[in-house]
């Protein structure tokens, strides 16, 4: 008998969906309903400086509106909103802590551009493990000048997976990633110990999300094996993008879910457009997302990345 899907759509509520949001949530929808899969929502609000809850209830809204529905979580479960979940990702980092694989950074940002450390090719900086090396000692006096964020020591070793989309994968987490942060110094959990815990215990078996987030995929799945948590699969799709190359974020106000709305009065137009952007349509023609279900095939999805010009949205 085949494992039992469940997808999520997994929104940060720092602002209105915009068409690539819509996009992601629209792919992982329709996956997970054409197998038969329970569908979560969860709000990932660990940032406080950005997350606001109205954000996470203009996404409710919007989904509802464009007839994405889900069977757990949303904005009003706290066992599906991240920031009240920070017993869990607490207990997870004494799992690591426990195998010695844990230890205080107290480099800042600028020191770390201004030594000129290793980046990856889109700007992130490849942490060089500099606080691993610190003594006690040394540690201690950093400590009295500012708080420390708290990093992994990622093991060496190459990770390969098979995702939905883009086919075999092979990275080395601590070539592309470094040590990477767990907890920031302001006492935030980060991004890649959180998801990969909520997926890990919400019982998630099939993560659809963009293609931005493919190589951020090799340290989770080290993270799962760390936890000792069962990865699940993964799919990244094409990303929407203007016509100079630049992925659609939610500064493009010209196509957020309020000037979307607005323009398209009725979300059958909306998805049918979309959907023939993406190449699940054979024309922009109305349709409800629950018509697509019969029609979903992985493989007649675009893979290349999506020109959307926010002027009038013609799609390349």
């Amino acid at each position: 008998m085949s494992e039992a899907v469940r997808g999520r759509f997994a929104p940060s509520p720092s602002g209105r969906m915009h068409l690539g949001n819509v996009f992601c949530a629209l792919a992982a929808w329709l996956s997970c309903r054409a197998q038969g899969g329970t569908m979560l929502l969860r709000i990932e609000d660990l940032d406080p400086e950005r997350s606001k809850p109205e954000y996470a209830r203009l996404i409710a809204e919007d989904l509802r509106w464009l007839g994405l529905d889900w069977d757990e979580g949303g904005p009003e479960d706290p066992a599906f909103v991240q920031s009240a979940r920070g017993a869990l990702y607490e207990k997870a980092l004494e799992r690591l802590r426990a195998q010695n694989l844990l230890y205080p950074c107290f480099c800042t940002r600028a020191e770390l551009h201004a030594a000129q450390a290793p980046h990856a090719a889109d700007g992130r900086v490849v942490y060089d493990g500099r606080c691993r090396r610190l003594t006690e000692a040394e540690r201690e006096a950093l400590s009295a000048v500012r708080p420390p964020s708290l990093r992994l020591a990622v093991p060496d070793g190459g990770v390969c997976f098979d995702d939905l989309f883009c086919g075999r994968v092979c990275r080395d987490p601590a070539q592309d990633w470094g040590d990477i942060v767990v907890r920031r110094r302001d006492g935030a959990f980060a991004y890649q110990l959180a998801v990969v815990v909520d997926d890990a215990l919400m019982g998630v078996t099939e993560v659809i999300r963009g293609r931005d987030l493919l190589d951020s995929t090799p340290v989770q799945l080290c993270l799962y094996r760390l936890l000792g948590y069962d990865p699940p699969r993964f799919g990244h799709i094409p990303l929407l993008v203007a016509p100079d190359g630049r992925r659609l974020s939610k500064r493009e106000r010209d196509l957020d879910m309020g000037a979307l709305r607005a323009r398209f009065g009725a979300p059958e137009a909306l998805i049918g457009r979309l959907a023939h952007a993406a190449g699940l349509l054979a024309r922009p023609e109305p349709v409800r997302a629950s018509d697509l279900i019969p029609l979903y095939r992985p493989e007649a999805l675009k893979r290349g990345d999506i020109v959307v010009n926010p002027a009038d949205w013609s799609v390349s």
